[in-house]
């Protein structure tokens, strides 16, 4: 079988490393906050251009303590893309905030720059883009209309590790940028974890005391704060793994770009990029309007696929009062799209072998 990845081999690469840096924290005696985490904020902020970096407990608490940093509540509206993984809305109404949907282009999955500003009243606070699959969203659309109505631009980062967009790399292309380090991302810990980049002192400042029982010192709580912090065993594994981040994802370009050239089946629509983008592919996402038969034969063929997603967030139990709302292109893709194996350790053949069973479905 083809995993659609392969967490043991990606992680394999780096036991000497990791046991060796494991020794270190248990010799420490420290498991919070401590050096392992102070080393990979620099590190991490040093790799996206940011001037700060807060490591987190996991991706959803780095955009929710965006979004509390800033004070933005009730009454407070947040623009978001409506083809996104959940997460990025939950941050949002976390909040108490209203999101506010916009559908995506067809051809890149990311939210349509071109869309947002329709969707601008009074009470929009801010622009969360979502660097969706792996590749950054066109920012400059974006950055022209926050700076018309003074909003703020929060990035989901989640997916868009070392991603970039006109040279400059995620994490650096808005106010603030939320992280995960999920196991399955790019740069993926052992466990759960997140961070937030930021240029702004004072919000890296608040949101390393929010997320720290809102204590910008010992016993001295000056927020209504939260628990939410990256331990020094995840820190460790961040920071032997990210040097190698880079070429992880030029590996993944590389597979890309033969899946690209040489899937040539007419029911099988494959993904689009720009120039100006860096895609780092977390995802190759096609789209089949048979897709769950050609995730059938895929199986049959010793081919793991997965679906990203497969219900729209405006679908969803949680959020009833949009049942009856309608999102066309991000529901034509929650219906069509498959994942198909993407990871920096698959081998020639087996990149071979699934570009073969694409072309003879039918």
């Amino acid at each position: 079988m083809i995993k659609f990845l392969d967490l043991h081999k990606v992680n394999e690469r780096f036991r000497a490393q990791l046991d060796a840096r494991w020794k270190q924290v248990l010799d420490a005696g420290w498991y919070i906050r401590g050096k392992q985490d102070e080393v990979f904020e620099q590190h991490f902020a040093q790799y996206t251009g940011a001037k700060y970096c807060v490591g987190v407990a996991n991706g959803l608490d780095a955009l929710n303590l965006i979004i509390k940093a800033y004070g933005f509540g009730p009454g407070d509206e947040i623009i978001a893309p409506a083809n996104t993984y959940i997460a990025s809305i939950l941050a949002i109404s976390e909040n108490g905030c209203t999101p506010v949907l916009v559908e995506p282009d067809i051809h890149t999955y990311n939210i349509n720059p071109d869309l947002i500003e329709e969707k601008i009243t009074p009470r929009t606070k801010a622009i969360m883009v979502v660097h969706l699959y792996g590749q950054a969203v066109q920012m400059q659309k974006v950055w022209e209309v926050a700076k018309k109505y003074n909003l703020k631009v929060i990035e989901d980062a989640a997916q868009g590790h070392g991603a970039q967009y006109q040279g400059r790399r995620t994490g650096n292309l808005g106010d603030a940028a939320g992280f995960s380090f999920y196991p399955g991302k790019n740069l993926g810990c052992l466990g759960d974890g997140g961070c937030v980049t930021t240029s702004d002192e004072v919000l890296a400042a608040k949101v390393r005391a929010i997320a720290n029982y809102g204590s910008d010192r010992k016993y001295h709580h000056i927020y209504k704060g939260t628990n939410s912090r990256l331990d020094e065993l995840q820190a460790a594994v961040l920071d032997v793994k990210l040097p190698h981040l880079d070429a992880d994802n030029a590996r993944r370009r590389e597979i890309a770009a033969y899946y690209r050239k040489h899937i040539q089946n007419p029911l099988i629509v494959l993904p689009q990029t720009y120039e100006e983008t860096a895609h780092v592919w977390h995802i190759f996402a096609v789209r089949c309007p048979r897709r769950d038969d050609l995730q059938t034969y895929l199986k049959e063929q010793g081919i793991e696929t997965l679906i990203h997603y497969p219900t729209p967030p405006h679908h969803q139990g949680a959020y009833a009062e949009w049942k009856d709302c309608s999102y066309p292109i991000s529901e034509q893709i929650h219906r069509e799209e498959l994942s198909l194996p993407m990871s920096p350790v698959m081998t020639d053949e087996e990149v071979k072998k699934v570009v073969a069973a694409c072309n003879q479905f039918g």
